[in-house]
């Protein structure tokens, strides 16, 4: 199962940052024009370039160095490079990822119901969430593992 874990936790290091650069959603004004595709870096660098630089920085926060951190955490800790006393630490960084899934779906519910534009999700939303789910399955699992003595 070990084994399992680190391979699914070190792939998450290949598609966390795919998810980053994927659509999560295309969003239009109006449905007669062409809708733009939104990833999680465009909308970064849109909200930086707005000057809403404690916002992007935030949304960095939640959506890019807290997943990362966590997935890299839990490599070292499979690996045996890193203590497992680092496991607590390593949930409360799943519980920041999971905080950007909300927002996003958030953002896309309110962009709906104002019911100016059309907005549709895309695989992108799909992917990042599958990776929050997956590195959430990976930090349970080595939990699970460090339990009953299978880790360290």
């Amino acid at each position: 199962m070990l084994r399992l874990l680190t391979a699914l936790n070190l792939a998450l290091l290949v598609l966390f940052p795919v998810s980053w650069a994927a659509p999560l959603m295309r969003a239009g004004l109006l449905p007669l024009f062409g809708l733009s595709e939104i990833s999680i870096l465009s909308g970064l660098s849109t909200l930086w370039q707005d000057g809403e630089a404690a916002l992007a920085l935030l949304v960095a926060l939640f959506a890019l160095v807290a997943p990362m951190a966590k997935t890299v955490a839990l490599a070292l800790i499979h690996l045996g490079r890193a203590p497992l006393t680092l496991l607590p630490a390593v949930q409360t960084l799943g519980k920041l990822a999971m905080a950007d899934v909300f927002l996003i779906a958030l953002y896309i519910t309110l962009a709906k119901g104002m019911a100016v534009g059309r907005v549709e999700t895309a695989w992108g939303l799909w992917l990042f969430t599958a990776c929050v789910l997956a590195s959430l399955a990976a930090a349970l699992g080595t939990a699970h593992l460090a339990k009953r003595g299978a880790l360290g």
